[in-house]
């Protein structure tokens, strides 16, 4: 819980915590497997849930012009003085993200970040400034705003590949479900099952919140251009490991096989490695445990194993409230044993089509990413999942209104093989100039 904000954004934070992140000693590569398969997957009864929504901030009356660096530094100083029960951070190009603490149920994570999210729009709105759900900027080239060691360092590491990472750094964002890792034993909520329908349903997801079809203006061709962004770059950096084994174990190894991003010091600009991993430097050099930590920190898969799970692939919400179903109805997916199983089920047969490839350099995400629920084996796997969450939704304790919000979007979009993205796009076809501006601001 934090009532102030910060510079560390998702992209390169030090946000995974771990119980050796400030120890300076040197680890070898066994050492460095033990830690990572101790700390990155806590088992037990899913008990505690979380929310990290990301959002685009933009001038209010205009919000196609850029916000100045100068308003950005003055409206983040007026929410230093804010006190709230969520933690809220700046992203490398200005984005602001408010990351829930843990929550005991679904509606207290809801009530939680309501809350802050509208302390937060009244102090902006005074600066002239709001808040924009979109997977990316649709107006925008990256620019950024932040200017720190780690930051040139990430720019530089990325740039290697092409320009996603700069999109994605500076003019994405995004609704992050965390979950607890799930039971020790095997069953719906056992954690092998969990892992694996994490990255199975996370293509579903994907397509049934698509929002981001637009880069300066113009269509992409994909509905959702943030998950393209993450495609673009490189496997070891934004990709998973294989779901064929241990979820500890392929994690521990896809860890040490990762490139490092870095080399951090205390002054003058941080090294920026090519091609070392992880586990070339244990057996090269001397990295320390909170050289492992902040490792973690710059590996960004689809699904991120920190203790609990966090789910990154869901574009940010249009609206205020948007982010509250992806939300439910992923918590519901999970937490339910009866709509685990239905999800399951449901998203198994579409296993197929990932050709036993990570998440997410597959077809299945791919398709995804380019067509949304537009792909009939997609659409009818979402029916089946959010029909299941709707009907689990109560039993999790979700109020009416919840629900109703739920099976709102499912008429609204699910059934009609829609997302958000097709109504930015009809929007375009159909406006032009500031009466488009305005309906992509709303």
């Amino acid at each position: 819980m934090s009532d102030s904000i910060s510079d560390d954004g998702d992209c390169t934070d030090g946000s995974v915590r771990t119980d050796f992140s400030d120890d300076r000693t040197a680890v070898t590569e066994a050492e460095v497997e033990a830690l990572v398969k101790g700390i990155c997957f806590k088992t037990g009864p899913p008990r505690t849930l979380g929310v990290e929504v990301e959002w685009l901030v933009h001038e209010l009356r205009q919000p196609q012009l850029p916000v100045t660096p100068e308003r950005l530094e003055a409206a983040y100083a007026a929410l230093r003085t804010v006190p709230l029960g969520s933690a809220l951070t700046v992203e490398p190009g200005g984005q602001l993200e408010l990351s829930s603490p843990p929550a005991a149920s679904l509606m207290e994570c809801i009530g939680t970040v309501s809350a802050d999210l509208d302390a937060v729009r009244r102090v902006l709105a005074r600066q002239g400034l709001g808040l924009v759900g979109a997977g990316h900027d649709p107006w925008h080239t990256p620019r950024r705003f932040l200017r720190e060691p780690r930051y040139d360092a990430m720019e530089a590491c990325l740039d290697r590949t092409g320009t996603a990472g700069r999109h994605m750094m500076c003019a994405s964002a995004s609704v992050q479900v965390c979950l607890d890792a799930g039971h020790e034993e095997p069953g719906p909520l056992g954690h092998t099952r969990r892992w694996w329908l994490a990255h199975q349903l996370g293509p579903v997801l994907v397509a049934a919140f698509a929002n981001s079809p637009l880069v300066g203006r113009r269509p992409t061709g994909w509905v959702s251009t943030r998950q393209l962004l993450w495609m673009e770059i490189d496997a070891g950096r934004a990709g998973a490991p294989p779901l064929d084994g241990d979820p500890r174990a392929a994690w521990a190894r896809h860890v040490l096989d990762a490139p490092v991003m870095c080399v951090r010091r205390d002054g003058g600009p941080w090294e920026v490695p090519d091609g070392l991993t992880f586990r070339q430097w244990t057996r090269s050099g001397a990295p320390t445990a909170a050289d492992l930590a902040y490792h973690l920190t710059t590996l960004f898969p689809p699904v991120r194993p920190r203790g609990h799970l966090e789910l990154r692939m869901i574009d940010a919400q249009p609206g205020d409230d948007g982010w509250i179903v992806p939300l439910a109805v992923t918590a519901a997916l999970f937490d339910d044993p009866q709509a685990a199983e239905t999800a399951y089920r449901a998203v198994k047969p579409l296993a197929e089509r990932a050709e036993s490839r990570p998440a997410p350099h597959n077809p299945l995400w791919l398709d995804a990413a380019r067509t949304g629920l537009g792909d009939p084996e997609l659409r009818e796997a979402a029916v089946t999942c959010f029909t299941a969450a709707s009907q689990a939704l109560p039993r999790l304790g979700a109020t009416p209104e919840v629900v109703d919000a739920v099976d709102g979007y499912l008429e609204r979009y699910v059934l009609r093989g829609r997302s958000p993205a097709d109504d930015l796009l009809d929007r375009v076809r159909g406006t032009a100039g500031r009466a488009q501006e305005r309906e992509l601001s709303a």
